[in-house]
């Protein structure tokens, strides 16, 4: 299925809607574990006004020993309507720059059924450059009102995938570093194996936006991309990575391509690369 809606909205958009009470602006920064200062730091110390932080370690299943795995909906609509977010609101994220996790809170927001959510084009670096103001500190939103039912098509769990490996009804693209998916170095979570499951094509998910300036490439260029990596935009796709979030940016760009139908396998390498995990493989795609 494809579609020609694009998921991104424009810096020049947002500063003309930052005063509409039905538009809600989230910072969904996120780093990796260790990396200093936390993206919760940075936010307070400079976002867009009057965005609250949708932290992705908060908004999961924190009773799952596996990092950031999706709550349940009625969680999701607990956290998201303690941020100030109701129903009939337009949803914008953004992210600190590198397109980490704005597109991991676009999906989950379209997985509980909220359509009505797009991702700041260039994310806070774009604003910065543009001279556009920030500010401290942490609002105190009004609850929302939001309602979640979550669309079980929209993720796949390791019985799905694991079952893949034999069908291969789906093309499954790994987001990771080469040198992680090719099991050339050791993977940043301790304790897990090295390598990728098996029949998965790579592509890096920062080979898809310029991190100098914080905007994802054009479609011609992530067409390219994701034909240099083997992938048929015809077929069934899963997308994956070391935990869920970096995926996203394979299925945003997908999405930014007409692509539809796309999935998330969440537990990710962080799931399937456990000592006692299904099998992997090493070595170029």
């Amino acid at each position: 299925m494809t579609a020609t809606d694009d998921p991104l909205v424009s810096t020049e958009w947002l500063a003309a809607h930052l005063g509409d009470p039905r538009v809600k602006v989230l910072d969904a920064s996120f780093k990796m574990p260790g990396v200093l200062p936390r993206p919760g730091d940075d936010y307070l110390a400079s976002h867009i006004p009057g965005a609250v932080y949708f932290d992705v370690e908060e908004v999961c299943d924190r009773g799952d020993a596996r990092p950031h795995m999706y709550p349940d909906a009625a969680q999701f609509a607990r956290d998201v309507a303690a941020m100030g977010v109701s129903s009939g609101d337009t949803v914008v994220v953004y992210d600190a720059g590198g397109w980490v996790a704005a597109p991991r809170a676009w999906w989950m927001f379209l997985s509980f059924g909220h359509d009505n959510v797009r991702i700041l084009e260039g994310g806070l670096k774009k604003w910065q450059a543009e001279g556009r103001r920030t500010e401290p500190g942490k609002p105190s939103p009004e609850p929302g009102t939001f309602n979640a039912k979550l669309d079980p098509n929209y993720l796949r769990s390791q019985q799905q995938m694991v079952a893949n490996l034999e069908s291969g009804a789906e093309q499954v693209i790994d987001a990771r570093a080469a040198d992680r998916f090719e099991g050339r170095v050791p993977e940043p979570r301790p304790g897990l194996r090295a390598g990728h499951i098996p029949g998965s094509r790579n592509l890096p998910y920062n080979e898809l936006f310029d991190a100098s300036t914080g905007l994802m490439k054009s479609r011609d260029e992530l067409r390219q991309a994701f034909a240099r990596a083997r992938v048929d935009l015809g077929r069934p796709i899963v997308t994956s990575c070391g935990s869920g979030v970096s995926a996203l940016v394979l299925t945003l760009a997908l999405y930014r391509l007409g692509v539809r139908g796309t999935a998330l396998y969440d537990g990710s390498w962080s799931e399937w690369g456990l000592p006692e995990g299904p099998p992997i493989a090493t070595g170029p795609a």
